[in-house]
């Protein structure tokens, strides 16, 4: 591309860009989100970089709007059209409570109210065949008595039993909705989720339809403010899958668009470790309100099959990401026995930490690091963001004067059992699934995130933390380091045996070239990748594995599969039964990716020489710590330092050192 390409990327406290001009020149912003209308906090930073958007040839955009819109139960009023003898799926859900010790526990609450759900004279049985025929005349009888008179409804969502593995039923209902009821948006099982398992389809399919016009609303407002702006040239949207569509593309995938932020973080956080030959990374990001933590294995963020959101299933592939409520916006307290706590409450953005001066009357980690002296109160955001220390030291004098303890010692112990609750996250992505955290880097960023990173990697055992440039804004870089993505998947369940290579050759052809022609409907041209993952199990288990396949999986022999599917299970696991037991294939996925053109350079900029000094109290001793720009390519850096680039500040903390190298990140070593 020759233009101008921009990531702008909207989180809970504030909105990152990233702009890498037609020369390769980084700019840079970072501004306060405005919650209730994201798209003007999208516009302010563009603002703030003082961007020409008639000369942007590619703008790629990540937001919080569709989880928002779920986590506020501000989506569109669902109709739900289900087979007869189903409508109470969604409110029986699964019988596996969550706190047994809870008496009050009560189930996550749909999104589709019961009297929405209107049943559907029909069946279909789990082979495809038809066991009875769908009375389409009488279901839209039904639907049109339930939608007359109320205006309220803005989506049908069809979710027909086993209409996985024939959606021939789903497809005529909403053909006949569509012409009927033009206004509605449509939303089936069979283009969201085709795979078993009736409760989690039902739900995604629910949550997709929840959300789609919402999403519409808020794309089609942004591409007229980005157009009425001048901009002409490619518009696409990040989804949690870590691939990137065009906004076009998002009239079927707004439920993808969930989790976009971090997975952005994480897509550009490999790519960034990569140019230094490191393709083994925790990534490790850290912003207002939450942090989110990811295991990256050979420059490959893991997927999972599933997530979940409010309690509520969704199953489309995301990036395998462990979030926990420790963000720089979290709240510190104390709980009725005595006890300091940190989140997972957040003062978010409005009104924020107390430190910003927008009314905050709660302690933050954010006013716990100003109070201990890990960040400045003059050069926050490069000095556009002045931070009120003494407001900081108001709101925490109460929790201090609570334990006993010195303010700044207070401080200090809230920012410790932060790291903690960070560390037990990592633990679970790596330790808990077979993968020892100390044979990876830690990858740090976001606003927050560098701060803590030296702790945090000497608690897991790691000596190695990269520092990218721009790091408080790497979500934003990440969404142009993204491909263009779709998934494809199927449920078949298949056994693995000789007799069936035929088969399962043909499912993974059918699947792969359903993701092919997705994007191409979508008019990208060019190059397409497919990779291949079966999910898999011993015959008689409950729940399955994923197996990647090499390359697309066309020319997989099915020894071959067994002996993946083998080691895949000893891993998770710890035991195998090679050989020694049935084991079946249950479902096929197949991921498309289209590269949109070689990602930009994040370049290191020099800061000024760390001639300046500030007290810090960091882990239980106090320092005389060196604070500054970051240092120029080679130059030695030993910590305690402060490192401020403007977008965040990183704290090298004592017994660690490094230098940037070539690719522009700093690598610290642990003394």
């Amino acid at each position: 591309m020759s233009g101008t390409r921009v990531g702008v990327e909207v989180g809970g406290t504030f909105t990152d860009l990233v702009a890498i001009g037609a020369d390769g020149r980084l700019s840079v912003a970072k501004v306060p989100s405005t919650p209730s209308r994201p798209d003007e906090g999208a516009l302010a930073a563009i603002d703030a970089a003082g961007l020409d958007l008639s000369e942007v040839d590619d703008l790629v955009h990540g937001s919080t709007v569709a989880t928002n819109a779920i986590l506020e139960r501000k989506g569109a009023r669902v109709l739900l059209v289900t087979t007869e003898g189903m409508r109470d799926i969604l409110f029986i859900q699964r019988h596996n409570r969550r706190q047994i010790y809870d008496l009050a526990y009560a189930k996550p609450e749909p999104v589709v109210a019961r009297r929405d759900v209107i049943e559907a004279p029909e069946r279909i049985d789990a082979e495809g065949a038809i066991v009875t025929p769908l009375d389409l005349d009488a279901t839209l009888e039904r639907i049109g008595a339930r939608l007359a008179g109320d205006e309220d409804f803005g989506a049908v969502a069809i979710c027909l039993l086993n209409s996985y593995v024939e959606p021939g039923h789903e497809q005529a209902i909403a053909e006949a909705v569509r012409a009927r009821f033009q206004h509605l948006k449509v939303t089936c099982s069979s283009d969201v989720c085709r795979e078993f398992r009736e409760y989690e389809r039902a739900s995604t399919t629910a949550l997709a339809a929840y959300v789609q016009p919402v999403i519409d609303a808020y794309l089609g407002r942004f591409s007229e403010a980005l157009s009425s702006r001048g901009h002409r040239g490619r518009f696409s949207v990040m989804q949690s899958n870590g691939g990137r569509l065009p906004a076009e593309g998002m009239a079927r995938s707004a439920i993808t668009a969930l989790f976009s932020g971090p997975a952005a973080g994480v897509v550009g956080a490999a790519r960034q470790a990569a140019r230094s030959g490191v393709r083994d990374i925790i990534t490790f990001d850290m912003g207002g309100t939450s942090t989110d933590v990811c295991l990256v294995r050979d420059g490959q963020p893991d997927l999972a099959p599933a997530t979940e959101i409010d309690g509520l299933p969704v199953k489309t592939p995301v990036i395998d990401i462990a979030t926990v409520g420790a963000g720089g916006g979290s709240l510190v307290w104390i709980d009725d026995g005595g006890l300091l706590r940190v989140g997972p409450e957040s003062a978010g953005a409005d009104p924020g930490p107390a430190c910003y001066g927008k009314g905050g009357r709660q302690p933050t980690i954010t006013d716990c690091h100003l109070v201990r002296g890990s960040i400045r109160a003059e050069t926050f955001l490069g000095g556009d963001m002045p931070l009120d220390r003494a407001a900081a030291e108001a709101v925490l004098t109460p929790v201090a004067g609570q334990l006993g303890l010195p303010l700044r010692e207070a401080a200090d112990a809230a920012i410790r059992i932060a790291e903690a609750n960070i560390v037990r996250a990592i633990q679970r992505i790596s330790t808990e699934r077979g993968h020892d955290p100390r044979s990876f880097a830690l990858a740090p960023f976001g606003g927050a995130g560098p701060m803590l990173a030296c702790r945090i990697a000497e608690e897991l055992g790691i000596d190695t933390v990269l520092v990218a440039p721009a790091a408080g804004v790497m979500s934003a870089y990440g969404l142009l380091a993204s491909d263009f993505v779709h998934f494809e998947s199927q449920t078949r369940q298949i056994r693995l045996e000789d007799s069936a290579a035929d088969l399962i050759a043909e499912t993974i052809r059918a699947v792969s070239e359903a993701a092919v022609r997705h994007l191409r409907s979508l008019g990208l041209s060019g190059d397409v990748d497919v990779r291949v993952s079966l999910d898999m199990r011993y015959v008689g288990q409950a729940f399955e594995i994923p197996v990647e396949l090499p390359g697309d999986g066309a020319m997989t022999s099915v020894p071959e599969i067994a002996r993946l599917f083998a080691e895949a299970h000893h891993r998770v696991f710890e035991f195998d039964k090679a050989g020694g037991a049935a084991t079946e294939i249950v479902a096929f996925r197949a991921r498309a990716s289209a590269n949109p053109g070689e990602p930009p350079v994040l370049e290191s900029e020099t800061g000024d020489e760390m001639a300046e000094t500030v007290d810090l109290f960091e882990h239980g001793v106090a320092h005389r710590a060196l604070c500054g720009g970051r240092p120029a390519a080679g130059r030695e850096l030993r910590g305690p330092a402060l490192v401020e680039d403007g977008t965040s500040t990183l704290l090298v903390a004592d017994g660690w050192s490094g230098a940037v190298d070539a690719a522009g990140n700093l690598v610290l070593r642990k003394s």
